[in-house]
């Protein structure tokens, strides 16, 4: 893959990742009972505790503010390494669900592959920060 490519393939991994997790982070601060299933465990706090998934809503809106924030002022260096980091909360996240109990189908097939291609794209971010510092 030329470097042209692999800057284009990171820059819409990036915009892509960073508007969908931004949307659940909106979606977890406006309907938080409402979206609270999707994320894959087995029980949610009741209404009055909805304050839980709100802080999980900033969250996500926060981790995916930063990687564009970067993106845009051209720090690929740094947007690799935070994507590289940010990458262990849907690990995480994938973790809790396995170990709660919660859904494997969720555990797996949302979190830990966000995960993955959010660490895919912090690899390709930083490939692309050595590329542009050798020529």
């Amino acid at each position: 893959m030329t470097s042209k490519k692999v800057r284009i393939a990171a820059d819409v991994l990036t915009w892509l990742g960073a508007l969908m997790i931004g949307y659940v982070g909106i979606s977890y601060l406006f309907l938080p009972l409402e979206t609270a299933p999707s994320f894959g465990l087995p029980a949610w706090p009741s209404p009055e505790a909805a304050g839980f998934l709100n802080v999980k809503g900033l969250r996500d809106l926060a981790t995916g503010l930063i990687p564009l924030a970067l993106l845009l002022t051209g720090q690929r260096r740094a947007l690799g390494w935070s994507q590289m980091i940010i990458s262990l909360v849907p690990f995480g996240d994938a973790a809790v669900i396995l170990a709660r109990g919660g859904s494997t189908a969720a555990a797996l097939g949302i979190h830990a592959l966000t995960a993955v291609v959010v660490l895919v794209t912090g690899i390709l971010q930083l490939r692309i920060s050595v590329i542009s510092q050798n020529r």
